[in-house]
């Protein structure tokens, strides 16, 4: 009873404006900017929704003692790359300053739980971005330091900081209860279930790791995690450049000095400047075979120093753009000023060494594995869809042939078998496996099609579920399945497993 008193107006507040909501865009069906309005609103009260009964479906978990940990290797940069991806949508809402800065990254390879570690990070930032106002900023940090558990350990520190409403000291003392969110008029029109917090505490308590928190009222917030993480045994690939003149431009003054160290332990040489007026003098100045801008919401004027960059250095120099926000508003305009291309922060050296790398061999036009441009056009793939829901049918297919999928649809895993064993070697490029199907569940489906003697029964297989548990998500991998991705379809990170599984090199 405590437990639906708690949750009963948080749940029946979204539902509320969906139902709402949906009638009026009936009501205005022909009032198109009426509709559109309404549509953003349903969206944003259905994520909210689905966060609520996510959070209520981990604590039931947590108190019963059935969460458990999926230890894997991790890439930080695979992982915080889908966090910008994930957060872009929610920034660019509410107009906020964000940025990611890294220090000392000695592995980019850790072994760890990436799910909780994702659920974890993208929980802080989600309240930062609620409690701070439109314009304000956040920023997260890592950094990494010897461990003092074993050698082959690494310390790895996240913090996520804000310049919101802060906390009072009162309500910081049981911030990681259950339910608990602060009474205050600051805060009682922002959504929460007051789950989030609780079960970060519980996620990195089990990870070993530990959690601290600085706040103070109208002056923002700072979470501080601490895990000590088992390096990835394997070996990291060198990674050289050549012996390039490099320009960087940022206001931050951290990750100029990072940028420079990375530059120049892969033999890079690298010049730093923290204003467009020093980039243009450097440009006429020096002799650079790349230029590399950090690019900040705080850059009106960027397009414009641009095009005097490009005057200088002619066509044949990348000037290429670092940053976590969404530039598909911009892009047209910066290539027009000038701009070679785009990449998304943070700044691993990973990312330096690939990113350079790619650009110099002249192929900025050339979109690779979906990392230099936001807009996937995955035109000439077929996919067998595994679906036994008519409307998640409709969904996906609308969906998928929107960027230019083509979809097959088996309506129970026992129909999907046999469309795969009748198709010609080759005709599917991926298949999207429901879990919960009649006659044949999703494991079972994709255990037959694993078994199967011909060349491509090894194709990428993706589980598409609301079976959203760690748990779910490693029984699809003993079972055979490459990935798995969770219903309601988040688009961004279906097109991005589709570009990782169907790159030019896995599909050769």
């Amino acid at each position: 009873s405590e437990f639906l008193s708690n949750m009963s107006h948080d749940i029946r507040t979204p539902m509320n404006a969906i139902v709402g909501m949906t009638a009026i865009a009936s009501a205005n069906i022909d009032d198109k900017q009426q509709v559109q309005h309404c549509l953003r609103k349903i969206t944003l009260s259905s994520r909210h929704l689905l966060g609520l009964i996510n959070d209520v479906l981990d604590m039931s978990r947590i108190e019963s003692g059935k969460m458990t940990l999926n230890i894997e290797d991790l890439s930080l940069r695979d992982t915080m790359e889908s966090i910008v991806s994930i957060m872009q949508p929610l920034i660019k809402e509410r107009k906020q300053q964000f940025d990611i800065i890294l220090t000392n990254i000695i592995s980019e390879n850790v072994c760890c739980d990436s799910v909780r570690l994702n659920q974890v990070l993208i929980n802080f930032l989600s309240n930062a971005s609620k409690f701070t106002r439109e314009g304000g900023w956040m920023c997260v940090r890592i950094s990494q330091e010897p461990s003092l558990v074993a050698d082959d350990y690494i310390r790895v520190t996240f913090s996520v900081e804000d310049n919101g409403i802060g906390m009072s000291e009162e309500f910081q003392a049981k911030l990681f209860d259950s339910f608990a969110r602060e009474d205050s008029q600051r805060v009682n029109k922002i959504e929460g279930s007051g789950l989030g917090m609780a079960i970060s505490k519980y996620i990195v308590d089990e990870m070993h790791g530990t959690i601290a928190v600085e706040s103070k009222q109208n002056r923002g917030s700072k979470f501080i995690v601490t895990f000590d993480l088992k390096r990835v045994s394997s070996e990291e690939p060198e990674q050289t450049l050549p012996g390039w003149n490099v320009l960087f431009l940022s206001e931050n003054a951290d990750l100029c000095m990072e940028v420079q160290s990375k530059l120049e332990q892969m033999q890079a040489r690298c010049d730093l400047v923290m204003d467009e007026v020093a980039a243009v003098e450097a440009a006429r100045d020096g002799d650079y075979q790349i230029v590399l801008i950090d690019w900040t919401v705080n850059n009106p004027n960027g397009l414009s120093m641009v095009e005097q960059l490009r005057a200088i250095l002619g066509s044949e120099v990348p000037i290429i753009i670092a940053t976590v926000y969404d530039w598909t508003d911009v892009e047209k305009k910066a290539k027009e000023a000038g701009v070679s291309g785009f990449f998304s922060k943070p700044l691993f050296r990973s990312t330096l060494y690939d990113e350079l790398t790619y650009y110099m061999e002249g192929e900025q036009d050339h979109h690779r594995d979906g990392t230099h441009s936001q807009r996937t056009d995955c035109t000439g793939i077929r996919i067998l869809l595994a679906e036994d829901n008519d409307i998640n049918y409709e969904i996906a297919n609308e969906l998928l042939t929107d960027i230019g999928i083509e979809v097959e649809w088996a309506n129970n895993g026992k129909r999907c078998v046999e469309m795969f064993d009748m198709s010609e070697t080759g005709y599917y490029d991926a298949i999207l496996m429901d879990i919960r199907m009649p006659l044949m569940s999703g494991y079972e489906a994709t255990e037959r099609i694993r078994a199967m003697m011909r060349p491509d029964a090894r194709l990428p297989i993706i589980a598409m579920t609301a079976d959203a548990f760690s748990e779910d998500a490693e029984r699809c991998k003993e079972c055979g399945m490459n990935d798995h991705t969770t219903k309601p379809i988040n688009m961004n990170v279906l097109t991005r497993l589709l570009a990782h599984y169907l790159g030019a090199e896995n599909r050769a």
